[in-house]
């Protein structure tokens, strides 16, 4: 029986910050098969010394066992060259099959080499859409469920998107959200909110409000990025607003000349955060507001009033059985969605469907049984 043990091997990709939270629970998962031998392959689309430790260290993910090192550049760039340097691993170490999760440049670049190697790939978070083929992220969704062979749903409208795009419903599977897998293994581990502010003064002290802004709809358009923080400032008057300030968001705040929009607010401005800050001061914030796909379904977890700070979302389950309100970058929107969480406590949610912590238990068994269903039809 030992020759059976760890006989198929799956190489695991991760490229940006949101995938981190996304593989720790699989690799978990995974590391505890008997047949699957997991291999983590970091492309290096983000990178940087910080996030390795508050992501691979808080996570408890393992070092990765291939770097890429791919770095920064356009959107042909940088799939350009996943690519070309994810082949030779591909030929080397011949997988049973690669596991892509999301929705960044990595997920389609390594998707895409794989399949044309005839390497069965899996996609977790399939399905997600937003309708805006602006977004170069909806492409990267589309075009990695149509060349899947396994498709791992968080929620059941996905499974209607992917009908709609003429996917074969048997490889479809609604397993659950590995977000918060994540969010649940790690909830106790949280660092507390006010340990995190404990820099910023007693203002915060009576409640506070989370703010993240990065997407480049909200932070390259000078007016909208004004537009955005005008009111941000106006609410910070009633409530104040804590903001670790993507790198990318400062730099646009500051070249546009806007900092002194934030002088005299109570905006409190902080440097990224890891993942156990970052969801500390989600749990005890009254309200979060944020263009985040991820902090969305976060917060609907942790039961916090959300406003999302864009015009449609990829996740609209945590409009309909969720805490979140999509209020665009309408200043009257905004202030409404606002004002009915300080006035009546937000929008009341339930916890969606198989969101229970075990999404990457469910996936890890279903790749094990295709890879035997698939090792049974090449002999």
């Amino acid at each position: 029986m030992e020759s059976v043990q760890k006989q198929y091997t799956v190489l695991c990709i991760v490229g940006a910050r949101p995938n981190f939270m996304k593989i720790a629970p699989i690799m978990r998962a995974m590391a505890s098969s008997s047949v699957i031998s997991p291999v983590l392959l970091h492309t290096g689309q983000h990178y940087d010394a910080e996030m390795k430790h508050s992501f691979f260290d808080q996570l408890h993910i393992p070092e990765p066992d291939i770097d890429l090192e791919v770095g920064s550049g356009s959107h042909a760039e940088q799939t350009a060259e996943i690519m070309k340097r994810f082949e030779p691993v591909l030929d080397e170490l011949r997988p049973a099959a690669i596991l892509v999760v999301g929705d960044v440049n990595s997920t389609i670049a390594c998707a895409l080499v794989a399949v044309k190697k005839s390497i069965a790939v899996v996609h977790v978070e399939a399905g997600l859409r937003s309708g805006d083929r602006a977004m170069p992220e909806e492409i990267n969704r589309v075009l990695t469920d149509q060349i899947s062979d396994l498709l791992f749903t968080t929620e059941a409208d996905a499974i209607e998107n992917l009908t709609a795009e003429g996917i074969p419903p048997e490889r479809v599977h609604f397993v659950g959200n590995v977000m918060i897998d994540t969010l649940l293994y790690n909830r106790e581990r949280a660092t507390p909110a006010q340990q995190v502010l404990k820099s910023i003064g007693d203002e915060v002290s009576s409640g506070y409000g989370l703010l993240t802004l990065h997407r480049p709809s909200n932070v390259d358009d000078p007016a909208v990025l004004k537009r955005l923080l005008e009111v941000l400032v106006k609410l910070s008057k009633r409530l104040p607003l804590v903001f670790p300030v993507h790198p990318r968001t400062r730099q646009r705040i500051t070249n546009m000349g806007f900092d002194s929009l934030l002088e005299n607010s109570a905006i409190s401005l902080l440097p990224p955060l890891g993942y156990l800050q970052m969801l500390g001061l989600m749990g005890d914030a009254t309200v979060v507001l944020t263009d985040s796909g991820g902090i969305q379904e976060e917060t609907t977890a942790l039961g916090v009033p959300c406003i999302t700070l864009r015009e449609n979302t990829e996740r609209p389950i945590t409009l309909t059985q969720g805490t979140n309100v999509l209020a665009g970058t309408d200043v009257a929107a905004i202030e409404s969605a606002f004002n009915d969480v300080l006035e009546h406590g937000g929008r009341k949610g339930n916890v969606p469907e198989l969101w229970d912590g075990n999404a990457a238990v469910r996936i890890t068994q279903i790749i094990e049984a295709f890879l035997e269903e698939r090792a049974v039809g090449h002999n």
